[in-house]
């Protein structure tokens, strides 16, 4: 199977196209934007123009050998990197082969299912195995295209706090001297925890949201789910397909990101109530180890906080959650939450996120978090 082609970003692929045939394209860039608006496939697409044979007014022609190849992620000459999880019980040598090969496996899954949406709650990184692949690949000469193309997605992966200290710092000197006529293309949802020498060394371009318009198209092209759901998943994707696709239920159970939604919103109740306990009795139903797993978590109580503070505002009419909409306006009625602590409030999450970064346990965050955000929030 081929990719599907790239959805919407049209006028940021026309700049792309203009580029490229003034020869003023970058050949390192960083495509950074919300997470799940296609970044990747965008990154794609680009290596695949300046492979492409006979590109056209548009951009690659489709039709040509090289083109046939790209969309079937088999072009010898484009190399896409992702974040993996660690092989079990290798080190040294036989870990940069173990994650080469599961590279190789993952990009043939995608062969076979080019829909997707990763919400996986794994650890995963940019370990410095995979950038030692991609150094040793970038110094020999390409098989079929003017040059190599090397895509680097979740490039803010390559920081300390996911992967190996080395994992970033290899990458510099690739990215400040491309060898021969080689390109890097990184994306990142979060540009901000980069390197500021990675920064430095790429220029950095913003992939924005999607209309709504076009993400519902998509998902009733491209997946199953009723008219109602859809329409939902929409409502709440703020300009993402990925993450519209995470929302959607899977079989008889509910979406990866839904479940995340209703474990947020019940710990922004537990912090509102004035029974501590309840709290704590939150926090054991976490499990004592795996604390990465709470970092998207983080991002969904950050949306209710917002939320929150829109109802305290009298804008009700732009939150987030308008499915939540009027179960918001009653917990605000009975409660007295102070909107002008909630921006401390964030705060108190980001610290929990930072926790979690850390590896600290579940449920000592979770009961912590918990606590301060009732401090943050609530008259005493």
């Amino acid at each position: 199977m081929s990719l599907h082609p790239v959805v919407g970003h049209k006028d940021f692929l026309s700049s792309m196209t203009r580029a490229h045939e003034r020869t003023s394209l970058p050949s390192s860039l960083l495509l950074h934007g919300p997470r799940g608006v296609g970044k990747q496939r965008v990154a794609l697409w680009i290596a695949q123009l300046t492979i492409c044979e006979r590109p056209i007014a548009d951009g690659p022609c489709e039709k040509c050998g090289a083109c046939r190849m790209a969309v079937k992620l088999e072009h010898p000459d484009v190399h896409w990197y992702f974040p993996l999880a660690r092989p079990k019980g290798v080190a040294g040598d036989r870990l940069v082969t173990a994650l080469e090969d599961a590279r190789m496996q993952a990009l043939e899954d995608l062969r076979a299912e080019p829909i997707y949406a990763s919400h996986t709650a794994d650890v995963r990184g940019l370990y410095f195995g995979i950038t030692k692949t991609i150094r040793r690949q970038a110094h020999l000469r390409p098989n079929m295209a003017p040059g190599q193309v090397f895509i680097i997605g979740n490039a803010e992966l390559l920081v300390p706090q996911e992967a190996s200290p080395e994992a970033a710092n290899a990458l510099l000197k690739l990215l400040e001297e491309p060898p021969g006529t080689s390109r890097f293309i990184l994306t990142s949802s979060e540009p901000g925890r980069l390197l500021p020498t990675i920064l430095s060394r790429t220029v950095a371009l913003h992939v924005a949201p999607l209309g709504t318009d076009l993400i519902d198209i998509f998902l009733s092209e491209h997946t199953d789910a009723d008219r109602e759901t859809t329409k939902w998943a929409c409502e709440l994707s703020q300009g993402s397909i990925g993450r519209a696709l995470g929302f959607l239920p899977d079989g008889q159970e509910e979406g990866p990101l839904e479940s995340l939604r209703r474990q947020a919103l019940a710990l922004i109740e537990a912090a509102v109530v004035r029974d501590p306990g309840q709290g704590y009795e939150l926090s054991l139903s976490y499990p004592s180890s795996g604390a990465r797993a709470l970092i998207p978590l983080c991002t969904f109580i950050e949306e209710w906080l917002r939320d929150l503070g829109a109802i305290v505002s009298g804008a009700g009419d732009r939150v987030f959650n308008f499915d939540e909409r009027s179960h918001l306006q009653e917990l605000v009625a009975r409660t007295s939450i102070r909107g002008s602590e909630i921006v401390l409030a964030l705060t108190e999450v980001e610290q929990a996120r930072e926790l979690a970064r850390g590896n600290v346990n579940p449920q000592l965050i979770i009961n912590g978090l918990v606590r301060n955000l009732r401090r943050r929030l609530i008259a005493t």
